[in-house]
């Protein structure tokens, strides 16, 4: 894993962890877009959404579900699950992750 993710993964690179299982982990995004912005990552090295196959379902509904969870913990009564797939979309780490972004209004349409 060459990416910074994999880095905070490895130890590397430390992080603010909310959340850690033999799957994921999630912390706290160190530029913020909204007062709490949580990523959710899987350990298994996924470099965009479109690149998951049939296997990866399971862990796909999992890292959603861990982004639920972390968002309860936060008490976020509202908040979003954005994935960016691509630089054209916004991705900057090519290791899938999942942002949970909430503790203010969020508009509409996004981006």
């Amino acid at each position: 894993m060459s990416t910074i993710f994999g880095k905070i993964l490895r130890g590397e690179i430390p992080s603010d962890r909310v959340y850690e299982d033999d799957q994921c982990i999630a912390f706290r995004d160190i530029n913020p877009g909204a007062p709490t912005h949580i990523l959710v990552i899987p350990r298994k090295e996924i470099p965009r959404l479109d690149a998951m196959d049939e296997a990866d379902e399971p862990l796909i509904g999992h890292l959603m579900r861990v982004a639920t969870l972390v968002a309860r913990k936060e008490g976020l009564e509202g908040f979003r699950v954005v994935v960016n797939n691509g630089a054209a979309a916004g991705q900057t780490v090519f290791h899938l992750h999942l942002h949970v972004i909430g503790g203010r209004p969020l508009s509409w349409p996004p981006g």
